[in-house]
């Protein structure tokens, strides 16, 4: 007699519990946003948060009134994962223990497979950086110069979490090894974590992402002055244009999507405060770009845009003509790991209900969970008697707040 518990509700019950059980990346990004977007066809606007300049030491508190800059960040749902499991008339007499464990939790792996290699993608939206291209990081001190970055940068410091690839979680849980506790009945989440050190959670993952640098060369820097921009002029992209040179010649992919940048003279501020940190701003840029002939010629596209004054302040000043470009991503044209140190507000994973047409032997169930809304779809193949369920997930991770996160390069 067939397994009476086959039902697309009973299935995705299951199969919703195992995916978020089996998420890493996925577990410490932020995924609450139901309250906080508008629709509008296929995008998700999601608003970026807001700053206010204030005002300090005046004796006169009397009148003073600030403009509201609300950004949005569009977030095109475009990403979809889909498995479909047949299961026919003699598979069916298998228990539910069994078909939840040699069916189903492959297909939600499958499905966090995507999802969690979709996330790592965003690195190239981060700037802050530190770590020395070709040396793993495996010490307090690694982590801890991110930490100090973030710190700076007036990102909160609790809740932070930091992802790294196998051969840095290898050497950062070494150090750890005399005081992380290890327990049973863990998650997939949980048996990811290498431990907290140098105020970070940090955990394992295969989805650490590799950066190849551009094919660089010469001299490079700043052509023509006064170069800084206004949040108004640039709040939705969180970026600019950099008019440079110096560059080799005539090369295309002088410098890639994800290359970090530093510029002489320019320096990261404090976004409350808004004072000096000392460090070099990091920029890294959103766009591939080529250098021309003739003095190697190249327009960047870097982020965070140059603000030098108000709320929105990301240095301490435009650069100057010819101030010195160094590039920090490493050796022209080599691929350098990356680990990702976050706050879980700077990544959204936003996760949509499809629109399944039912009837005429087709069932559908949808289910949101605490992370994800995914679908099971049951329909049979009446000559066969084969009955399959399909499992579609509709999804978009996007960067909310660039200034939250930062990459350690391995």
């Amino acid at each position: 007699m067939a397994n009476s518990f086959y039902t697309t509700d009973k299935v995705l019950s299951e199969g919703i519990m195992l995916l978020e059980n089996e998420m890493v990346m996925g577990n410490a990004v932020h995924t609450d946003y139901d309250s906080e977007y508008t629709t509008v066809g296929e995008t998700v606007n999601i608003r970026r948060p807001v700053q206010y300049g204030g005002r300090r030491n005046n004796l006169d508190i009397t009148g003073h009134r600030e403009d509201i800059e609300q950004a949005t960040i569009p977030v095109t749902m475009d990403q979809t994962e889909t498995v479909a499991v047949q299961i026919g008339a003699k598979e069916r007499t298998f228990d539910f223990d069994r078909f939840s464990r040699d069916v189903l939790k492959p297909a939600m792996v499958r499905i966090k497979d995507t999802v969690e290699s979709h996330i790592a993608t965003k690195y190239s939206d981060f700037y802050h950086f530190t770590g020395t291209p070709g040396t793993v990081p495996a010490t307090f001190k690694s982590l801890g110069g991110m930490g100090a970055v973030l710190t700076d940068g007036a990102v909160p410091g609790s809740g932070r979490v930091a992802f790294h690839g196998t051969d840095a979680s290898l050497e950062l849980s070494d150090g750890l090894k005399n005081v992380y506790v290890e327990s049973k009945a863990k998650t997939a989440f949980e048996e990811a974590t290498i431990g907290r050190y140098g105020g970070f959670m940090n955990y394992e993952t295969v989805y650490a992402p590799t950066h190849t640098v551009g094919n660089y060369g010469g001299t490079p820097r700043v052509n023509g002055a006064s170069q800084g921009v206004t949040y108004e002029n640039s709040k939705q992209s969180f970026s600019q244009t950099l008019v440079t040179d110096g560059w080799t010649n005539n090369r295309t992919g002088v410098l890639k999507t994800g290359d970090v940048i530093t510029i002489a003279g320019v320096n990261a501020v404090n976004p409350v405060s808004r004072v000096d940190t000392g460090r070099l701003q990091t920029f890294v840029v959103k766009a591939d770009a080529d250098s021309g002939a003739s003095s190697g010629p190249a327009t960047l596209t870097i982020s965070p845009p140059m603000i030098t004054s108000g709320p929105y302040q990301t240095v301490t000043a435009a650069p100057e003509d010819n101030a010195v470009i160094t590039v920090k991503t490493g050796a022209a044209q080599q691929s350098y790991k990356q680990s990702l140190l976050l706050h879980p507000q700077s990544i959204a994973l936003v996760t949509r209900k499809i629109d399944i047409p039912t009837g005429q032997g087709v069932k559908s169930t949808t289910k949101s969970g605490d992370k994800v809304t995914i679908s099971c779809t049951e329909f049979v193949d009446g000559n066969t008697l084969a009955q399959t369920f399909r499992f579609d997930i509709l999804f978009k991770a996007e960067t909310v707040d660039p200034r939250f996160g930062g990459r350690l390069t391995n």
